[in-house]
Parts: C-alpha cells; sequence; structure tokens
C-alpha cells in the first residue's frame, strides 16, 4: 500500500496516539485497536452514506496499522490560529456535526464491540464522535470539513456530541482558564452553537447536565489511561489539568441555571 518513494511523515494532534499517527502519501497510518473494526463498519456505513466528513478506511498495511485516506486541510493545533476561534468558525462545526449525526442516525451500532459509551441517560439515539476535539476537526478556508480520529465513537447520542463540542469549542469552562478572544463569550458561543446545529428544545433543557457528565465522562477515560501506564497521559495529568478539571466541574454545577438560560 506504499510506494518506495512515499515517506511517513508525523501528524500532530491529539495526545491518546501521538507520535504513532503518521501520513504517507494520501493516506494516514494508526494503530489498530481492539474496536478497530466498528470503527470500520461505522466508517463505511459514513461512505455508503454520501458523507464527505470523514476518511474512509482502506485496509490494514504490512505492519498491521489501519489505513485511511488523508483527509486534506487544517486540524486546529496549539497556537490556536486567529480563524479558528472565530464564530463563522464555530457554526461550521456545529453543520458539521449535525450533517454526521444525519448519516451515523441509520447506523446499526448492535453487532459490534465498542469503546466505553456515554451514561445510560445519553445513549441509544445513535453512534456519537464522543472527541469533537479542536484537532479532531479539519478545516479548509476557515470551514469545517471534516471529522478525524473516530477512536471514541460508541453508542450515544445528538445532545452528547453537542455538549461534547460546545463544552471544548465556546469553550465552557471559568473565563481564567480561556487566553485567547473567546474569553467572556463562551455563553454567547454556546448559544451560536446550538442554534447552529438545530438543537432541539427538549435537548436544550438536557445540555447542562450533559455538558457535566460528558465532563466527567472524558476525564473517566483520561484517569484510566493513565492507571494503564499511557505516558502521553500521565504527562497531560501531571501538567495541572486535574485541578483545572475539578474547577471546571464546579463550575458546571454552579452555572448550570446559567447555561440553561443561556439556551432559552
Amino acid at each position: 500500500m506504499r510506494g518506495n518513494d512515499e515517506r511517513e511523515v508525523m501528524l500532530e494532534g491529539g495526545i491518546a496516539n501521538r507520535g504513532r499517527v503518521v501520513r504517507v502519501g494520501d493516506t494516514v497510518r494508526r494503530p489498530l485497536r481492539p474496536t478497530s473494526p466498528a470503527t470500520r463498519a461505522l466508517l463505511d456505513h459514513l461512505a455508503g452514506a454520501g458523507f464527505a466528513g470523514a476518511p474512509r478506511f482502506l485496509g490494514v498495511d504490512e505492519q498491521g496499522r489501519e489505513v485511511l485516506t488523508y483527509v486534506p486541510g487544517s486540524a486546529v493545533t496549539p497556537p490556536y490560529p486567529v480563524w479558528a476561534l472565530t464564530d463563522e468558525a464555530l457554526l461550521s462545526v456545529a453543520r458539521l456535526l449535525r450533517d454526521y449525526h444525519r448519516a451515523a442516525a441509520s447506523f446499526d451500532p448492535a453487532p459490534h464491540d465498542w469503546p466505553p459509551s456515554a451514561p445510560p441517560a445519553f445513549t441509544g439515539e445513535l453512534v456519537s464522535h464522543n472527541d469533537v476535539n479542536l484537532d479532531n476537526v479539519v478545516f479548509r478556508d476557515g470551514r469545517a470539513v471534516a471529522l478525524i480520529d473516530f477512536d471514541l465513537a460508541s453508542p450515544g447520542s445528538r445532545v452528547w456530541d453537542v455538549a461534547c463540542a460546545a463544552r471544548l469549542w465556546a469553550p465552557l469552562r471559568p473565563d481564567r482558564h480561556i487566553g485567547d478572544a473567546r474569553r467572556g463569550r463562551a455563553l454567547d458561543r454556546l448559544r451560536l452553537f446550538a442554534d447552529g446545529y438545530g438543537l432541539t428544545d427538549a435537548d436544550r433543557d438536557r445540555m447542562a447536565s450533559a455538558v457535566l457528565a460528558n465532563h466527567e465522562w472524558c476525564y473517566d477515560v483520561i484517569g484510566t489511561a493513565v492507571a494503564n501506564g499511557h505516558a502521553a497521559f500521565s504527562r497531560y495529568w501531571t501538567s495541572g489539568t486535574m485541578a483545572r478539571a475539578q474547577e471546571t466541574r464546579q463550575w458546571y454545577l454552579d452555572h448550570a441555571d446559567v447555561l440553561r438560560a443561556a439556551l432559552g
């Protein structure tokens, strides 16, 4: 699956597979996981549904890595470019997530083994992406065009993914932990994201609890990785992350009514 003249280029991105994801020509090579067959089935379904905003699964290479199509564009990695923090970029993420959910809604997850799913209150609708972080969205010309890194995808719901995305993109956290142009605008951007997605009234009522639950779920995933000896997550965990996470959790508890009012 690789020509002799195609070298491996390390790709920047998140923490879980740091240093283990490479580009080879117009493909991406990633480590296989026990739940890789489920992810492949989802990606195959998205391709069949005509959803262009996800990589295509191509097979397994001679080193036992899964091979995906490379999605051209820019993922948002630190230092965050100004264009990525605009309201226009935020709206494009909301619309991309809505389009993904439309395509994923007809996929049956039952035959497959998945990573840990959302709490029962937030499952049962569709397979959610579960990690709509800034570095997992590909942009072209300032517009979100694709989701990547489906490693955490599992049975969930629309509101669960919206809560995850809004939590990270608004972002929903104490202002002192926002060091860019989004500071002071978290609630406005939360409302903008919900409007851009077309979130239902029923799901707006559930957003405050979904945001808190998603925050706790995310840090449970990280804590499990740390307990299992994941070096990159261990460094992340000891860099002040735990204290910030606890402060943000309390912020969600203290501001639940404010979050609800922002979406009203």
